[in-house]
């Protein structure tokens, strides 16, 4: 028996040592994977084929596998800006590339400034004798935008095309918060600072409109000069003035009716559209389906053409998203860990640091954070220059203020120059079921904020003469940042939102241009000529993985419905869901506080939610997830 149980033993022990080394292996190989990225021998001679399948964004979100593997749904695909413009420019010097291919079938829409950025490097390509094509089912305002430089749009002869224009509608919530009993205590300083509006109000206020108005006009002259220069013999005028009379001239049509205003060259569906490509480019040698042409996939493309490494680093820090406190983004700019990638920076040998800002603002304690991180730079005598994309209000604005200058783009959004705070009592709440609050205090502020009780008069009092302190000193910042007398400024701030051309005017920007602009502008402040110097984004190194991640997510999980094909009907609907994700965010936010704001909540937000409504709404707490099904009895 003894020799039996060591033999068990033994057996035992060999078959753990397996499960061990089995393990070993398998992690070993999928570090392997993830490590590794597209290779460039999958570039072939023929078509740069771009399936925009999502967002453009300025800066990637990561991908949480283990949520997209739960939810069942794959996370919507994520495009930087700065990676197109980079694949298509190498892709017109490239000599394998025929022609350039944008799938537009999938394609959820970009910020104005970046979807312009793109569109000039699509400029770009055809310059260099290369066509550009472009195919989809329902072109909106962000397809158009792109597509108007194109050399051929086709569209499904099952499709549509239609232009709406800036703005629309959003949610008030006065009325809801008085059926809950829920007092939202709105604290803020300027009359143009309408984020709390949707709290006190059930329609927009006449400051605000009169602000949105002279901001969504500027946009819309800006796109429809752009659209227009780009394809000259789009009928803008008659597409925009009178569009029942447009479809109608074309039996209803939507299709026809595209094409006879010029907003598409050919209707045809994908086969049709793949034959084209193919008489240009060639036909496939690896696929021999009806339509296919010989391409090379956009992120082997990429892989292929790595950024400029050569001459002196200028460092690049990107404030993308919302401006919160903590190690959150990339994608949303948490104040910690942006201000850690900022110090450490400061031991690299930088020639210079340009920020780059797409933000609408956020927490106060954050933005300022990372400001002063921007200041240290400047301490040292580094030249530091800032870069507005399509959004750099409040918040935004406010991390700004420690440049040497300052680039904006007549697109972009920004100003908005005030702070607010909300928050939520229950006194009105727990009356209406009979419960009451009461208790004995040793001062005027014993227990608070009590949000049951309510807050007392001093309490009340001293939060707004916060509120009131901190709009002086973001005043102050924006006083020595610009040279502006307070008084002045005052006076074009309180809370007002501008465009890029009317920021420039008033002394809030210094210049128009972009990105690239400001980098040459800080190179030059270094002692740079041109092929001195290169870019190096800072914090970006997760992205060598994102790729392979989101391959093997979508693998498992079916494609979210916002990113799956639709009609001009099914985009109008996807549209609409932003309403629903609205109502989940502005609920969030009143409940869960978040501090003292500069946050811009007014501005356009160009990026896929990553949650659900539900999970929102369950984050700002059981009670008002009961509440709100009480009310619904």
């Amino acid at each position: 028996m003894n020799f039996v149980r060591t033999i068990w033993k033994v057996l035992v022990a060999i078959k753990d040592g397996l499960v061990l080394l089995f393990m070993l292996l398998f992690f070993v190989v999928l570090f392997g994977a993830l490590a590794s990225r597209p290779s460039p021998g999958q570039v072939r001679e023929g078509a740069l084929e771009i399936d925009l399948a999502g967002f453009i964004v300025e800066e990637a979100s990561p991908v949480d596998p283990f949520s997209a593997l739960l939810s069942g749904e794959a996370p919507v695909e994520e495009f930087q800006a700065r990676d197109l413009v980079r694949a298509l420019d190498a892709a017109a010097e490239d000599k394998r590339i025929k022609a350039v291919v944008l799938d537009l079938s999938r394609f959820l829409g970009g910020g104005q400034v970046n979807m312009q950025e793109v569109g000039d490097a699509l400029d770009r390509v055809r310059k260099a004798n290369k066509p550009v094509l472009t195919y989809g089912l329902a072109y909106g305002d962000d397809h158009l935008q792109l597509a108007a430089h194109a050399s051929e749009v086709w569209l499904d002869p099952q499709g549509g095309a239609v232009i709406n224009g800036p703005g629309g509608s959003r949610l008030y919530y006065a009325d809801l918060l008085d059926r809950l009993g829920i007092n939202a205590r709105i604290y803020r300083v300027g009359e143009f600072k309408s984020a709390v509006e949707p709290y006190a109000r059930n329609s927009m206020s006449d400051e605000a409109r009169q602000n949105l108005a002279g901001v969504y006009d500027a946009l819309w002259s800006e796109w429809q000069a752009h659209v227009k220069k780009a394809r000259p013999k789009l009928k803008l005028d008659l597409v925009t003035s009178d569009p029942v009379g447009w479809v109608n001239a074309s039996g209803g049509d939507l299709a026809n009716a595209s094409l006879a205003a010029g907003l598409v060259d050919k209707l045809g569906d994908r086969v049709a559209f793949g034959q084209r490509v193919a008489k240009i480019v060639g036909e496939s040698r690896s696929s021999k389906l009806p339509g296919a042409y010989a391409s090379s996939d956009y992120s082997a493309f990429l892989a292929a053409h790595p950024a400029p490494s050569k001459g002196k680093a200028i460092g690049v820090v990107t404030i993308a998203g919302e401006i919160v406190d903590g190690e959150a983004g990339p994608g949303t700019a948490g104040g910690t860990r942006i201000a850690t990638l900022l110090d450490e920076a400061l031991q690299e040998d930088f020639a210079a640091l340009v920020v780059r800002v797409d933000s609408p603002g956020g927490s106060v304690i954050a933005s300022e954070e990372i400001r002063r991180a921007i200041q240290r730079h400047r301490d040292k005598k580094i030249p530091v220059a800032v870069s507005f994309a399509n959004v750099a209000a409040s918040g935004g604005y406010w991390v700004s203020m420690s440049a040497d200058r300052i680039f904006a783009q007549p697109e972009t959004i920004t100003g908005s120059i005030g702070v607010f705070a909300v928050l939520p009592t229950l006194e009105k709440a727990i009356g209406k079921i009979g419960v009451s609050a009461d208790g004995y205090r040793t001062t005027a502020l014993s227990g608070q904020p009590d949000l049951l009780a309510g807050l007392t008069p001093e309490a009340d009092a001293m939060v707004q003469a916060s509120i009131s302190a901190t709009y002086r000193e973001f005043l102050g910042l924006v006083s020595k940042g610009r040279g502006i007398e307070v008084a002045k400024l005052d006076a074009i701030a309180q809370g007002r939102v501008w465009d890029g051309g009317t920021a420039r005017q008033l002394g809030l920007v210094d210049q128009f241009g972009g990105l690239e602009d400001a980098l040459a502008w800080s190179a030059s402040k270094a002692g740079l000529k041109d092929g001195e110097w290169h870019a190096r984004y800072l914090g970006s190194e997760s992205g060598r993985y994102d790729s392979l991640l989101r391959q093997l997510v979508i693998g498992e999980a079916q494609a979210a419905p916002a990113a799956q094909r639709a009609d001009l009907f099914g985009l109008a609907a996807r549209q609409q869901t932003m309403l629903a994700r609205q109502l989940s965010a502005d609920l969030a936010r009143l409940m869960n506080g978040g501090g003292v704001q500069a946050l811009c909540l007014e501005c356009p937000e160009r990026r896929p939610a990553q949650v659900t409504a539900d999970t929102q709404l369950q984050a700002s707490g059981p009670w008002l997830i009961t509440a709100l099904r009480w009310l619904a009895l």
